[in-house]
């Protein structure tokens, strides 16, 4: 008599088992090798986003053995520094007062500008070995980095001075390179105070004076809207838009709503040209409504409306959609810069640069270079294209434009100097109280040879070209004819 032998099967049973088990193990493994190298590959290149993360407990690591480093303007001065109080304590001067306040900011409660962009720079240190060695033996913090920025002080106190007690914001930069040279926002506060005057900044919502009005403000952008009407319209019409006749009788109609051009004004017979120097209004209202919508929506996003700027300092982001369901009315509103659109000074000056550089976009930066205490570079940064906004016969149609503003048109003021400018001149109203505007001007000098560009919004003071341009006028004498430090 045979006996079964009951083990065999089991023997297959588990045979059949453990390549089921292995591809699981295997899984898992290499499931976890793949989320470990993320975390590293991850870590490396945001190392400078977490440690600047404020539930980073490495930053207080790093300030207890390095003392924050200094941040210094282009021309070599000192914006930031940290020094040792009558207590023994450190305490963060800045010895440019209110002057810098927005763009280089301040080291407490949170971090703000340039104190906040750089904080993973300024609290390292790349000090020499043996400086660190000779430090240490003496119980020593080592010194930590130091940031060299792109700010011109000249330009930062004309641009201030220039501004007066008036709310608003000055951008100043070259169109070529995308150097920022001058960023001043209204009213200003003095950094080293900030800790102290807290709350009462918070409770003050009218001024809102913690914010940079140059790249966090967002204004109806009025006439200065005009540059992306015409670009529109160019693109739409590019052999015929020269052609363009309109006769101004100082206001239109559509329906029941009614556009009118500024202060009443009647500009009567205007071509393409004459329309976008005098600014009328009437004849933007009459553009739009002859755009393709949807185009002119592209036009937008091209522009880098509704998202974010290639800038690696915070900002707002510019809002304004165009589609095919967008009505008459508002098309009119839109194309003369009103209704429901809002754009930061930074966003409009790059728009402006680009057409300056030939259609190139350069990206807007701050922070030239990072070095160690005894002056070696550690990190360099060097201009930086985004890309071409528009085409370089778009940008060259467009540059016309802008110098007829001044030859003969709202921005006249710039006229018959010993340099050439062109620009576009805003009244951006806002409120319920007809007659309240801000005054815009945006533009660059030379013409001929753009070598800084300038942006400018003053909060409820009303015509560009009476308020605004006067103010161009200073920055572009101060980089154009004034010997520079």
């Amino acid at each position: 008599m045979k006996v079964k032998n009951n083990r065999a099967p089991k023997k297959k049973s588990q045979k059949k088992k453990n390549p089921e088990i292995m591809a699981v193990t295997w899984f898992f493994t290499l499931l976890l090798l793949s989320m470990s190298g993320y975390i590293i590959y991850y870590s490396a290149t945001h190392k400078q986003e977490l440690i600047n993360n404020s539930y980073n407990g490495r930053q207080q690591m790093l300030l207890a053995q390095n003392r924050r480093g200094s941040i210094y303007s282009g021309d070599g001065q000192i914006l930031a520094r940290t020094v040792e109080g009558e207590d023994g304590k450190e305490v963060r001067e800045y010895p440019y007062g209110n002057l810098f306040s927005h763009v280089v900011g301040y080291a407490v409660n949170g971090k703000m500008g340039l104190e906040s962009q750089c904080n993973y720079y300024l609290i390292n240190s790349n000090a020499p070995l043996s400086q660190k060695a000779s430090l240490e033996a003496k119980g020593e913090k080592y010194p930590g980095d130091n940031v060299y920025t792109t700010l011109d002080t000249n330009l930062q106190q004309v641009a201030s001075t220039a501004l007066g007690v008036y709310r608003g914001a000055i951008l100043v930069t070259e169109p070529q390179t995308g150097r920022i040279l001058a960023m001043v926002s209204h009213p200003d506060f003095d950094p080293s105070t900030v800790a102290q005057e807290w709350d009462n900044y918070l409770q003050d919502t009218d001024s809102g004076i913690l914010l940079n009005r140059v790249t966090q403000g967002l204004y109806p952008p009025g006439s200065t809207f005009k540059i992306i009407t015409s670009l529109e319209y160019i693109r739409e019409h590019p052999d015929t838009y020269q052609n363009y006749r309109y006769q101004c009788v100082g206001s239109i109609k559509w329906g029941e709503d009614r556009i009118q051009c500024y202060h009443g004004s009647v500009h009567g017979s205007v071509d393409f040209t004459r329309s976008f120097a005098k600014s009328c209004n009437t004849s933007y209202a009459n553009i739009g409504l002859s755009l393709d919508r949807k185009e002119f929506g592209d036009t937008l996003n091209q522009l880098l409306f509704n998202q974010k700027l290639p800038v690696t300092f915070q900002h707002s982001v510019s809002n304004l959609v165009v589609d095919e369901n967008t009505s008459d009315a508002d098309m009119m509103q839109i194309s003369i810069g009103q209704g429901a659109a809002g754009i930061t000074p930074l966003q409009l000056n790059m728009i402006t640069c680009a057409i300056a550089n030939n259609g190139r976009l350069m990206k807007p930066y701050l922070v030239d270079s990072v070095k160690n205490s005894a002056g070696s570079i550690t990190r360099e940064f060097k201009p930086s294209a985004y890309g071409d906004l528009m085409t370089e016969t778009e940008a060259a149609a467009m540059q016309a434009l802008m110098e007829a503003v001044v030859t003969e048109g709202t921005a006249s003021r710039l006229k018959d100097l010993s340099y050439t400018a062109a620009g576009k001149t805003g009244s951006a109203e806002y409120g319920t109280v007809k007659g309240e505007s801000h005054a815009w001007f945006t533009g660059y000098a030379p013409a001929e040879n753009p070598q800084v560009c300038v942006t400018i919004i003053i909060e409820g003071a009303g015509a560009g070209g009476d308020y605004a341009v006067p103010i161009a006028k200073r920055i572009f004498d101060a980089y154009l004819t004034e010997p520079q430090s």
